[in-house]
């Protein structure tokens, strides 16, 4: 005799429960749960017929628990308030009771959850609702921008909401993609989907039979890889300097450039004279900074973050004159 209750997972798909769970389950003298239990259909299915009721009434479940086996189905999200007020009933008038796990979150699994909240959002919030990828853009890059400063500023701590912030932006965009009902509609689902198929044809020294003798052999494989895939997307016209996007700051756009054309072998002397070329619009100061971030790079430093920390430094020394001039 006692009181069983059987806790479950949202996370995953009903019935899939453990041997245990389903053996308990076909062993008690009564199963109950709530109505509209999204267990209630598989418990059908496996032949055990249970109690449904609307609310558990924690002093009928003890009584009953004392006169026989009862399993309680606890509700998706947990049953706090009942186990606690079992627990007090149990320690007044001693009774075994177990708390039974029948499934269990898979790693990533609380990610349904942040989809789901998403949905939720983009239905019933007016702000969420009539957001565009557009509109979301200086939000993504703003939370982007975020990320880097917390690993720079060394406060790991913090970087696992701001990586949150991040994945609420790609959880976003993929909410406003699904509403469209043409060829460019896609999923939170697709999205990861394409991601690992990337990741997978990029490793084929991990999901494949080709061996590799270290880090660089990888590169270079990664780099004949993404040239098959850009030349299969744009013929005869692909470039090893396609996808680098033209948006970002500048001295990390050069940057970029600069490693792409030394990937391929490009002559150095094309760097030279930029300011001087008729077909472009840059001038002896634009030149002299591309000069700059060719010295960063041959230093094997990243100018971009090379500028900030000088930048960081020029913002404190700043501060401080402030606050001299305000207590002086």
């Amino acid at each position: 005799m006692g009181l069983t209750l059987l806790a479950t997972t949202h996370r995953v798909a009903p019935g899939l429960l453990t041997w245990r769970a389903w053996d308990a389950l076909r062993s008690a003298d009564a199963v109950r749960l709530r109505a509209g239990h999204p267990l209630l259909p598989s418990l059908r299915d496996a032949g055990i017929a249970p109690e449904v009721v609307e609310e558990p009434d924690p002093a009928r479940l003890v009584a009953d628990a004392r006169r026989g086996d009862v399993l309680w189905v606890a509700a998706p999200e947990g049953d706090e308030a009942l186990m606690r007020e079992v627990g007090t009933l149990a320690v007044a008038d001693p009774l075994d009771v177990e708390v039974l796990h029948g499934s269990y979150d898979l790693p990533g699994a609380r990610l349904l959850d942040l989809v789901s909240v998403m949905d939720t959002l983009r239905r019933e919030c007016p702000w969420d609702r009539k957001q565009t990828h557009a509109t979301l853009v200086p939000y993504l890059l703003e939370e982007a921008y975020e990320v880097l400063d917390t690993i720079e500023s060394g406060d790991l701590g913090a970087l696992r909401e701001e990586l949150g912030d991040v994945l609420m932006q790609v959880a976003f965009h993929s909410a406003v993609a699904a509403e469209r009902d043409d060829d460019t509609a896609f999923t939170i689902d697709d999205v990861a989907g394409a991601i690992v198929d990337k990741l997978v044809r990029r490793h084929p020294h991990v999901f494949g039979d080709v061996t590799v003798s270290g880090a660089d052999e990888v590169n270079a494989n990664w780099e004949q890889i993404k040239a098959a895939e850009r030349a299969e997307k744009s013929g005869a016209e692909a470039s090893a300097l396609d996808g680098v996007p033209l948006g970002q700051p500048a001295l990390s756009l050069a940057a970029q450039l600069q490693r792409r054309a030394a990937r391929m072998d490009a002559p150095a002397d094309l760097a030279d004279d930029l300011a001087g070329d008729p077909a472009g619009d840059g001038g002896a100061l634009g030149e002299r900074l591309f000069a700059l971030v060719r010295e960063a790079a041959a230093s094997g430093v990243d100018p971009e973050a090379e500028l900030r920390a000088v930048s960081r430094v020029f913002r404190d020394r700043v501060r401080a004159w402030e606050r001299r001039e305000q207590q002086g």
